[in-house]
């Protein structure tokens, strides 16, 4: 097997990317049909791992399950990731987000299965999850103008954000409206997955049209780049340690401040819904600049107030706080998005650097649940835990340094097999 070849970041394909973007030249259906595809995707990613927040004061979910349900998102989505370039080389973007989609509607049908097939289900839904986290950047820059990227990329964390928050908005409501069943209200996460599969087919007619050289694979954790790689993998996975751990103890948190169960799942909708604010402003703003420094650290004072605020006063402002953490967070997340593309050189060097830096990423937040919960348990208070989030802030400052402006980087290694 030949070693891989080095060559320079910018014609690690074999040519620049193709000018002009796919997207459609062809009329405005088409347009129309790719944005609705888009944002009905969009809206399902993270509704699963909404749901659970909300019920789990009212629901009986133990402790141990709890902390099992909050650790396999980001497990399964870190170890997965990596399959995204193996589904990108063999189907495209098109074709793998759809079979993405199309798995995702079979893990929320398994999840109303009982409680095996909550766990079941939660690990089908991550792994189709990973998949379209990876090509979501990759098929943005392909398939929209490059001014549209920042817009795309905050409809995407929008639309990401409104969807979870609105689902998560019904589980207490539902939960009591069918005779306290949480499978019924688990079963509502069917509805949007079935709509994404739908929204996103007719792309499949796109797949593999006007795409230039064959997919190659490019390593980005060696060489000069390396440095780029490696701040983009502890950024994000500082920040989604911090979006999961919170997703899945903030109304545990409030609870145990005196905040009323019913209340507090919520705050977990309020949450979401800043996450959703959050994810769109952020992303347009940054893509605008060059530099997306001062818009990481903008984002980064933002969750040290709201995790202040729950530190200082976590009953008396709960949804002032939710809300806040939300924007901090939901921006932390979807800005992301948004360096891959930008210090990307060509589609496979943003497919590379989303690959590494969500397998990556998603292993290392994979411990903020369970760590928080151990914190928890040994102190028996929250305290603690909410002092560590405020370090892992500074440590993911420390981090955001390399990954939000521009550098002459060396060669990526490109390996041609």
């Amino acid at each position: 097997m030949p070693a891989p070849v080095p060559v320079p970041a910018a014609q690690s394909s074999g040519a620049p990317d193709p000018a002009p973007p796919r997207p459609a030249r062809k009329g405005p259906a088409t347009a129309v049909m790719l944005v609705i595809g888009f944002v009905l995707l969009s809206l399902n990613t993270r509704v699963a791992f909404g749901q659970l927040g909300p019920l789990a004061p009212v629901a009986g979910f133990g402790t141990g399950a709890l902390t099992v349900l909050g650790l396999l998102p980001p497990l399964c989505m870190g170890l997965f990731a990596p399959l995204a370039a193996t589904v990108r080389r063999r189907l495209g973007e098109e074709r793998g987000l759809f079979w993405a989609s199309a798995l995702l509607l079979a893990g929320a049908v398994v999840r109303v299965l009982g409680l095996p097939g909550l766990f079941v289900g939660t690990v089908l839904v991550s792994i189709a999850t990973a998949v379209v986290n990876v090509l979501i950047p990759v098929f943005v820059r392909s398939r929209f103008e490059p001014r549209r990227v920042g817009v795309m990329m905050g409809v995407y964390a929008l639309s990401m954000g409104a969807g979870s928050a609105l689902v998560a908005a019904l589980m207490v409501p539902v939960w009591e409206a069918s005779g306290h069943s949480w499978r019924t209200a688990i079963g509502l996460a069917v509805v949007p997955a079935a709509l994404a599969a739908l929204g996103i087919a007719p792309q499949l007619r796109y797949a593999g049209r006007g795409v230039g050289p064959a997919p190659v694979r490019v390593s980005v954790l060696g060489g000069g780049g390396r440095a780029l790689a490696w701040s983009l993998i502890a950024f994000f996975g500082l920040q989604t340690l911090l979006f999961y751990t919170t997703l899945a103890w903030l109304p545990a948190i409030l609870v145990d401040a005196g905040v009323a169960e019913g209340t507090a799942g919520g705050m977990q909708s309020l949450f979401i819904l800043g996450v959703a604010i959050g994810g769109f402003l952020t992303p347009v703003l940054a893509a605008a600049r060059a530099d997306q420094r001062p818009h990481l650290f903008a984002v980064l004072l933002i969750c040290g107030l709201g995790y202040a605020g729950l530190l200082a006063a976590p009953a008396s402002a709960p949804a002032i706080w939710s809300v806040v953490l939300g924007i901090g967070l939901g921006g932390g997340q979807a800005v992301a998005g948004v360096l891959y593309v930008k210090r990307g050189r060509d589609h496979d060097h943003v497919a590379a650097l989303s690959t590494a830096a969500q397998t990556g990423g998603y292993l290392l937040a994979a411990a903020g649940p369970v760590t928080a919960s151990v914190l928890h348990a040994v102190t028996d208070t929250w305290t603690v835990p909410l002092l560590a989030f405020l370090g892992v802030l500074l440590l993911s400052t420390v981090a955001s340094l390399r990954a939000g402006h521009d550098r002459p980087t060396g060669p990526a290694l490109v390996d041609r097999r």
